[in-house]
């Protein structure tokens, strides 16, 4: 049996990255994370700055202060340099709808300087039978599903063997089978690099990824590793059956951490050292208990009240 120094997995260092817009949103408040190789997860509601730590991380926009460090070297120094080390499939991936797939990611691939045709030849065709899209090199990408939009994506992202790979809520709107099938490519292309998914989808973190952070109003509320998290609720989180007009009550004198309709009724989930009356039952807490408590204790630590 192998020994690994956690340490020694680290790939990707994040310290003290701020960034503030003109308008005054800060966007990312003293963000520091450590991201070894392999998936890691960025769990974060809509707004929370995933976006923009992406955008920042793939240099497409300069932090206020901070750095950015990929097994000692600076990213954000040679920002030429850090480019052709990583790939990224941003949230909104644009495609030419009357080019071939084929064709467009021969173009991609000159872009990135693969110049020689002999070697981009077998560099397109190798990424195109490893997002399992060969059989349709030839079809338009305007025809294509969301998922195989999406695979294609992972395909240009990987032109030149990148050591960092960021996919900023690259499951959103896709089928259950899409999702599942394009999941699976990217844990497979995590055994090798850094991969980073940015998504507000529990259940993507909780099926791929050994590690995770939580961020929300551009800060982090947590980071480590999934199942560590998770324990750390265990006991704590119980639920319960309730009508929909008692919810603002027990939202008004519990920690609520979700609530979902089942069988006509709301059921509650709460985080409570004890039941919070017979109505409640122990439940086995999970990822998405975890993510929802973070983001509240956020909330009620800015909130007005709070803060009076």
């Amino acid at each position: 049996m192998y020994y690994f120094d956690r340490e020694s997995l680290v790939m990707l260092t994040i310290r003290k990255l701020c960034k503030t817009y003109g308008n005054g949103v800060a966007a990312l408040q003293d963000v520091s994370l450590d991201i070894p190789r392999g998936m890691f997860g960025l769990l974060g509601p809509n707004g929370a700055g995933k976006s923009t730590l992406m955008r920042t991380i793939a240099t497409l926009q300069d932090p206020d202060s901070g750095s950015i460090m990929l097994d000692g070297v600076d990213l954000l120094a040679d920002k030429q340099a850090t480019r052709r080390q990583l790939g990224y499939l941003p949230q909104d991936f644009g495609v030419y709808p009357k080019v071939s797939v084929q064709d467009m990611l021969d173009h991609y691939a000159v872009l990135k300087g693969v110049t020689a045709t002999g070697e981009r030849r077998a560099l397109v065709e190798a990424l195109l039978r490893q997002v399992n899209l060969w059989d349709v090199r030839r079809q338009k990408l305007g025809t294509f599903s969301g998922g195989m939009r999406q695979r294609f994506g992972v395909a240009q992202a990987l032109i030149g063997e990148p050591q960092l790979i960021i996919v900023d809520e690259p499951t959103a709107g896709l089928d259950p089978e899409e999702r599942n099938r394009f999941l699976n490519l990217l844990a497979e292309i995590g055994e090798r690099v850094v991969v980073i998914l940015s998504t507000h989808i529990v259940e993507d973190v909780t099926d791929l990824c050994p590690r995770m952070a939580i961020i929300g109003q551009g800060q982090v509320l947590l980071s480590g590793e999934p199942h560590d998290a998770i324990a750390s609720l265990k006991g704590r989180v119980w639920r319960a059956h309730i009508d929909k007009s008692q919810l603002e009550s027990y939202r008004a004198h519990m920690a609520v951490l979700s609530t979902r309709l089942a069988a006509g009724k709301t059921l509650i989930h709460v985080l409570a050292d004890s039941a919070p009356d017979a109505s409640f039952e122990a439940v086995a807490p999970d990822l998405e208990d975890v993510y929802f408590g973070q983001l509240q204790q956020q909330s009620a630590a800015t909130s007005p009240a709070k803060a009076a």
